[in-house]
């Protein structure tokens, strides 16, 4: 038992300190957590927890929802949660779900101690063949990969990528739309590299001008330029047996292009001001949300260069081609911000759920992160309804109302009267105009076949080259 890591949560401080006082005693290492939230943190970050000890009532998050999230991510450890007697119906639903054991309180420390033991030989003995499945491992889904979040087959492929390519040195391009997580992926690659135990630097590189750029890349002496009083270490001094990770790599002109490409070739450089070569061993990881090959042909980078950084490229989607995940990614973040925020928001509604689904999120996961944060914020209960989502993302529902409507009247209009025909005409431009004349989309909106459609077109002599 020596050695064995408890990960203790309680959010009331004495009750923490007291219990962790006595698991030392008996020679235990202790972790402690104050909420569901920094335990969640606490166990993504380590894979040490031998077991969890955690109080069922918390706010925010409590015992049990703790345990759902920790499956989200992988199959915990042994898992005790404390109850008093009031709440044995909780607990008993968290042993139907999965939980370990339950110690009532007011707590009784000897009958606590042999729990633990108990709990400890069971895991270390059916290597905790007793808890529930993870998805992963009861139909191959993944939910997260380092704390980037997502089930869907496209990062599913993702997280394959990075798992063989990662530990091969090679340097990776990162593809992606603003807002994707593309640092967040490079961070991935490189907790799974031979380089995990050293440095990660990040260098977003449009944000700074060539010559400070230089400076801050390769680093400079003192007297190299105005303001340089004293010698100052580069980015690639800095990240020397780790990982430099290059964001937005296709916004730096072509002379610093050519000095890239340099230390690329031979992995050495020399300082601003200084005539002293430097060689450094790191890992370049770079990203874009340009097309590059485009870039190439129009002269505006490099081809060598190109050659250079992308011999492993990875492609992240925008969030409107992985709409399966998220749902994942809303319950973390109102998981996230109500726990920032101090806010008793726990839920989402389907309705309010499926405008979030349907929104294009033309800023990615870094909008759907702003957006819930705010709808935390404002929300009037503790489940998010439709009325707390932002005004954009409201105004969907009325546009499928209207649609809905609009479907209505086609359908069961009469083939008769003049006036009818001529709103059933005016309906059919006003459609095909606001689809820009596509057909598949004006029959879908309708709710008419696309062959339906274009005789509604031949009957009323409606002209659509003008679309």
């Amino acid at each position: 038992m020596k050695n064995t890591q408890i990960l203790v949560v309680d959010d009331q401080i004495n009750t923490l300190k007291v219990i962790s006082a006595i698991l030392h005693d008996e020679g235990y290492n202790v972790l402690q957590s104050k909420s569901g939230h920094d335990a969640l943190e606490v166990f993504k970050s380590r894979n040490d927890v031998d077991v969890c000890l955690v109080d069922l009532k918390m706010p925010y998050m409590d015992g049990l929802q703790l345990f759902r999230r920790m499956k989200e991510y992988r199959n915990p450890p042994p898992f005790l949660i404390m109850t008093a007697y009031g709440t044995i119906q909780s607990a008993v639903q968290a042993l139907k779900e999965g939980v370990t054991d339950y110690i009532l309180k007011p707590l009784d420390f000897d009958a606590m101690i042999l729990s633990l033991q108990r709990a400890i030989q069971e895991g270390q003995t059916c290597d905790q063949a007793a808890l529930p499945s993870d998805p992963p491992s009861a139909d191959g889904e993944r939910r997260s990969f380092h704390q980037i979040i997502g089930s869907s087959e496209k990062m599913k492929d993702i997280f394959t990528l990075v798992k063989k390519v990662a530990p091969t040195d090679a340097p990776v391009l990162i593809y992606g739309e603003t807002g994707t997580g593309k640092e967040l992926l490079a961070k991935a690659i490189h907790q799974e590299s031979l380089r995990k135990d050293a440095k990660f630097i990040s260098l977003n590189m449009p944000a700074l001008t060539e010559s400070l750029l230089e400076a801050e890349l390769f680093g400079s002496v003192k007297g190299a330029y105005t303001g340089a009083t004293v010698d100052k270490k580069g980015y690639l001094d800095v990240a020397d047996g780790g990982t430099l990770f290059l964001d937005e790599i296709g916004r730096i002109n072509f002379c610093f292009q050519s000095k890239l490409l340099r230390f690329l070739e031979d992995k050495t450089f020399e300082p601003v001001g200084s005539t002293e070569t430097h060689h450094v061993d790191v890992r370049l990881i770079a990203a874009t949300n340009l097309d590059l090959h485009s870039e190439v042909k129009e002269e505006r980078f490099m081809s060598d260069l190109l050659y250079r950084i992308e011999v492993v490229p990875v492609f992240i989607p925008p969030l409107r081609e992985r709409k399966g995940d998220i749902h994942l990614l809303v319950h973390t973040f109102i998981e996230k911000y109500a726990y920032k925020y101090t806010r008793d928001v726990y839920d989402i509604t389907k309705k309010a759920l499926d405008l979030l689904v349907q929104y294009e999120w033309p800023g990615n996961i870094r909008e759907l992160e702003n957006c819930i944060a705010r709808t935390v914020i404002l929300a009037s209960t503790t489940t998010i309804e439709p009325q707390d989502l932002p005004p954009k993302i409201q105004a969907l529902e009325k546009e499928r109302e209207n649609e809905k409507s609009q479907r209505d009247i086609i359908t069961n209009l009469p083939r008769e009267g003049v006036q009818i025909q001529k709103m059933e005409a005016e309906l059919i431009e006003k459609t095909l105009h606001k689809y820009r004349g596509n057909k598949s989309l004006s029959s879908e909106a309708l709710g008419i076949s696309r062959k339906a459609l274009y005789e509604k077109i031949k009957r009323h002599g409606i002209n659509t080259l003008k679309e």
